[in-house]
C-alpha cells in the first residue's frame, strides 16, 4: 500500500517509514526542507518536497494519487511560536484531510497529543496552549469528515528503545511516557487494521503487547 506521511522527516515519521518499508509498503514522506531528502530515502521512503503552509489542497491531492492511506505526523516543532502551531498543527492537518477527500483516500491516521480535546489549563504557557488548541481543532475537523479516520494521542515522547508494550485506550488514560518507536509501531498496526477507524485513542507505555492492544480496540 502507498502511504503518504505529512511531516516525513519527523522522528516518529522516520521510524514509521522504516517499519512500513520492512512490511512491504510504499511510504512517501512529505517534507518542507529539501536538505532532508536523503534522510527520508535512507529510511526506505520516497521523499517529496511539499510545504504544507504554502500548498493548496489540489497540490496535495495530486501527491496523494494512488495512495491507500494518509498519516498526519507534521508539527511546528520545538522553538516555534503560537502562530505556527495554528498554521501547521491545525491548518496543515485540515489541508491534508481536504486533499485526501479530493483524492479519494479514505484512511487517515492523525497524530495528536494527550491533552487535546479540552481547553488548556489555566496558567498554561501561551505556546503550549496554542499547541493544544490547534490539536483540538484539527481533531474536531477530522471527526466531522466522511473519512476512515483514527486519532492517536501519545503521552510524553521519549527516544528510548521500543518496548513493544503499551496502554492504548479511549480517553481518558492516565498521563505517562511512551517511546517514539512504540508510537511508530502502533501507527503501523492501526494502518493494518481498518476496524480501528472512528476511534480516538490515547497511548502511553504499558504492559500489553502492541498487536493485542490494537486488536482489543477493534
Amino acid at each position: 500500500m502507498r502511504i503518504v506521511i505529512a511531516g516525513g522527516h519527523g522522528k516518529i515519521a522516520l521510524l514509521l517509514e522504516r517499519l512500513l518499508a520492512e512490511r512491504g509498503h510504499q511510504a512517501v514522506g512529505l517534507i518542507r526542507n529539501p536538505a532532508h531528502v536523503a534522510d527520508v530515502e535512507k529510511a526506505g521512503a520516497e521523499a517529496v518536497v511539499c510545504d504544507l503552509e504554502a500548498a493548496s489542497a489540489d497540490d496535495v491531492a495530486a501527491l496523494l494519487a494512488g495512495a491507500g492511506a494518509v498519516v498526519f505526523a507534521a508539527g511546528a516543532g520545538a522553538g516555534s511560536g503560537a502562530p505556527r502551531k495554528d498554521s501547521v498543527d491545525r491548518a496543515a492537518s485540515v489541508l491534508m484531510a481536504d486533499a485526501a477527500e479530493r483524492a479519494g483516500v479514505r484512511r487517515f491516521v492523525q497524530i495528536s497529543s494527550m491533552g487535546a480535546g479540552q481547553p488548556p489549563r489555566p496558567g498554561t504557557d501561551e505556546v503550549w496552549a496554542a499547541y493544544i488548541t490547534a490539536k483540538s481543532a484539527a481533531e474536531a475537523d477530522l471527526r466531522s469528515r466522511d473519512l476512515d479516520w483514527t486519532i492517536l494521542r501519545p503521552g510524553h515522547l521519549t527516544d528510548a528503545p521500543a518496548t513493544g508494550r503499551i496502554r492504548l485506550a479511549a480517553p481518558p488514560v492516565a498521563d505517562g511516557t511512551v517511546t517514539r518507536a512504540d508510537v511508530a509501531a502502533v501507527i503501523a498496526a492501526l494502518l493494518d487494521d481498518p476496524r480501528t477507524r472512528h476511534h480516538t485513542l490515547e497511548l502511553v507505555g504499558g504492559d500489553t503487547p502492541i498487536a493485542a492492544a490494537v486488536r482489543d480496540i477493534s
